[in-house]
Parts: structure tokens; sequence; C-alpha cells
């Protein structure tokens, strides 16, 4: 790292958000097989499942204990389930299948918290590489489907490789803001924003990643889940 909170925030934050440009890019010049995709949404998948146990819930439990973690999960699964309804609702009868900005809403919406939490564990000086690794392994098949959406939608690639630039130029400051702004915060604060992260990422899962790999990989993406999960739990635990 480079000695500098501020500088090893905003580091640690391009690491993570760089997956959405490489996503992006890949998905407006190619056409990759949907089997592809969904192995990488499933891998993701299992990789976010041990990061928001160990990384988001377990830290939550321990900086404010059962009843902050309990609310903020609760509020964070809930803003994410009706947001995702209006947006099911907006993109309705949309010719082309699902809606490139309806994933890019998505990705914006887990990610601000998974950012700052991301800046809370490096002010908090715990191990921040299996939170890294999963917001980098989720960020790029989501970019991916995203930007295939816009360009069956008449999107250009220019259009579509800059939206995600910008997407991930944003969620790299969160995690500048998390670790900033909440350097002072209370412990029930800290615990409230890595609930909230944990809850809204484990929403997605249930409602979004897991369905959609499922529905375009069939039963593979079980294997492909799994061994996201087992080598960030490895990488956890090494």
């Amino acid at each position: 790292m480079t000695g500098s909170p501020i500088l090893d925030a905003l580091l640690v934050g391009l690491i993570a958000s760089s997956s959405l440009v490489i996503g992006g890019i890949v998905g407006a010049l190619f056409d990759p097989p949907g089997r592809l995709v969904a192995v990488a949404l499933a891998f993701a998948s299992g990789a976010l499942i041990t990061a928001l146990s160990f990384d988001l819930i377990e830290e939550s439990f321990q900086s404010g204990g059962v009843v902050f973690s309990g609310i903020g999960m609760l509020a964070g699964a809930g803003v994410f389930v009706i947001t995702d309804s209006l947006l099911d609702k907006y993109i309705e009868g949309a010719a082309g299948g699902v809606s490139g900005f309806a994933i890019l809403a998505a990705v914006t919406l887990d990610g601000v918290p998974e950012n700052m939490a991301l800046g809370v564990s490096l002010l908090s000086g715990t191990s921040v590489l299996t939170l890294l690794i999963a917001i980098f392994a989720s960020n790029f098949p989501e970019a991916l489907s995203g930007a295939v959406g816009m360009k069956e939608q008449g999107r250009t690639k220019f259009f579509v490789i800059s939206v995600w630039t910008v997407t991930a130029l944003i969620l790299a400051a969160d995690v500048v803001l998390g670790s900033a702004v909440l350097s002072r915060a209370s412990g029930e604060a800290l615990s409230l924003l890595l609930a909230f992260a944990g809850g809204a990422v484990l929403a997605s899962l249930a409602d979004t990643l897991m369905p959609d790999a499922y529905r375009e990989g069939g039963g593979l993406v079980a294997f492909a889940t799994v061994a996201g999960f087992f080598l960030s739990f490895m990488v956890e635990k090494i």
C-alpha cells in the first residue's frame, strides 16, 4: 500500500471496480455465449457468499451486535427488493429481454454499500482481500451481461463502454467515502452500514444473480458456485 489512507482506499476502489470496465468493453465489442456469462455469475455468487458472511455480517455483528446487524440486513434487503421491483415494472414488456440499464441500476444499488464497506474494512485494519476478490469477480459478469443488453437495445459501443467506466469511477469513489467520511463513525453506525451491504448483496444473490445464472447455465452453475465459494473461503482462511 501507499501509506496514505486516502490513496490506499482509492487504489483498492479502482482495482475492485476495474472489472466493470473490462466487462463493459468485452460486452460491447463481442457476443459472449450466455452459458459462459452464467458460469461467471455463478462463480461470483459463490465468492460473494463468503464475503458477505465473513467481511460484512461477521464484522457488523462484532461492531454493533445482533440488533444493529439484523436491522441493517433487513433494510439492505428491503431497499434492494423495492428498487428491483420498480425496475421490473418499468422494463415490463420491453423488447430484447432484460434491460441493460436495469442491470446497471442493480450493480450500482448493491455496489455502493459494498464499496463503502470495503472502505470501512480498510479503515478498521481488517483484511479486505476476500471482499475485494468477491466484488471484482461479481462486477465482471454483471457488466458483461449489462453491456450486451445495452448493445442489443441499440446503444453504441462507445456509449456502453463510457457508461460502465463512469459507473466504475463512482463506485471506486465510494471506497474512499467509506474510508474517509466514516472514520469517526460509531460502532453502531458501522454495524448498520456493513449489515446493509450484506443484506443488499444477499438479496441480489437470491433475486438476480443465482436465478439468472441457472436460467442460462443449468446445473453446471452449481459447480461454478461451489468453486467461487471455495476459492474465496481459502483466501479468507490462508
